[in-house]
């Protein structure tokens, strides 16, 4: 087990002195769990093959699993890529830095490692002012994934990594909860049209106002392909209990939602329910958490991992949850959701 650091940074005073330690971990081929925009993200030197198995053994990740790479500027970008197309030059200009990773073609810098074999490369820029700091004072390509154990829901605060990772890496630069709360979108560049491979905090709306055409992958469909983004093939966010997505017309979903919370409860089983503030009042059996107003996406998007840990300290089994409209922001939180699910939906 590693003697893990653990930094701690509550002023932005401190945030430049604090952070040249994690980033003398990272040049050395150390792991540093840091903040970002997004979730927190488990570091290690994106150019070192040796650095980046080690966030695969701390993770228990697939070694298929292909990893994003954070960059700290623009132009650390252009010995990882063969090319930037002119629509990939325009979407980084409009989003970055913020929640939004580009797939390129990969230069020969970048080890095999990071990709899963494959010839491309997912590059995103970092907005939280401790990643983009932390990456500048490292002087590398930092690869970075969801800093949690495989499988399990991403962590959006300091505690949710210290609980997953603390002993298995070298240090965690804690620095507050994650604004967005859900993964950076994923949007393939390599093809004739950009092609949103998971949808995140950057919405398939939002890009349109600066491509002419952005296409869904089939692979959020739930179909069995060759990953070529982080997030694409294995069971993702899942917490400890099974997880159920009811799903349809709002009036309906909470009546089904009692019927199996009676159900279960007469099985002898203890169950979650996940709502929302409009149908919190719905429930008076299991126990019931809120991710917020089904119109604010933002709240929900920020509170749907943390409340799936907060089930993870309960004796609950079995965690019924609301859908949520797949629109904007709401096609990200359905995504998680789904695969925290495992596919599992009930259609009323």
């Amino acid at each position: 087990m590693k003697d893990t650091i653990i930094i701690e940074i509550d002023h932005e005073d401190l945030l430049m002195e604090e952070l040249k330690k994690a980033a003398q971990i990272l040049k050395e081929g150390g792991t540093v769990a840091f903040p970002t925009e997004t979730v927190y993200g488990l570091g290690a030197n994106a150019l070192s093959e040796k650095a980046i198995k080690k966030i695969f053994q701390a993770k228990g990740r697939p070694s298929d699993n292909p990893l994003i790479v954070h960059i700290a500027k623009m132009e650390d970008i252009k010995p990882l890529v063969r090319e930037i197309p002119l629509e990939a030059a325009a979407v980084m200009e409009a989003f970055w830095p913020g929640p939004l990773t580009v797939v390129l073609e990969k230069t020969g810098i970048i080890p095999e490692g990071i990709t899963g074999g494959l010839s491309t490369v997912a590059i995103r820029m970092p907005a939280h002012p401790i990643a983009a700091k932390l990456i500048a004072l490292a002087g590398v390509p930092v690869a970075a994934p969801s800093a949690n154990i495989s499988g399990r829901p991403s962590p959006t605060t300091g505690a949710h990594v210290v609980e997953d990772l603390k002993g298995k890496v070298d240090a965690i630069v804690i620095g507050g909860s994650c604004e967005v709360g859900v993964e950076s979108t994923v949007l393939d560049m390599t093809g004739k049209t950009p092609m949103i491979l998971r949808p995140g905090g950057v919405t398939r709306e939002m890009l349109l106002k600066v491509l002419h055409s952005v296409e869904i992958d089939a692979a959020l469909k739930g179909e069995d392909v060759v990953p070529k983004s982080p997030g694409m093939k294995y069971t993702h966010y899942a917490p400890k209990a099974q997880v159920y997505i009811v799903k349809g017309e709002e009036e309906k979903v909470p009546v089904k939602i009692r019927e199996l919370v009676e159900q279960y409860r007469r099985q002898k089983k203890e169950v979650g329910i996940i709502c929302f503030d409009e149908t919190y009042n719905h429930y008076d059996q299991g126990m019931v958490k809120s991710m917020g107003s089904r119109t604010d996406f933002k709240s929900v998007a920020a509170n749907l991992f943390k409340i799936l840990r907060e089930f993870d300290e309960t004796k609950v089994e079995i965690i019924l949850a609301e859908a949520v409209e797949e629109v904007e922001l709401g096609q990200a939180i359905m995504n998680r959701l789904t695969k925290a699910a495992g596919y599992r939906i009930i259609h009323v």
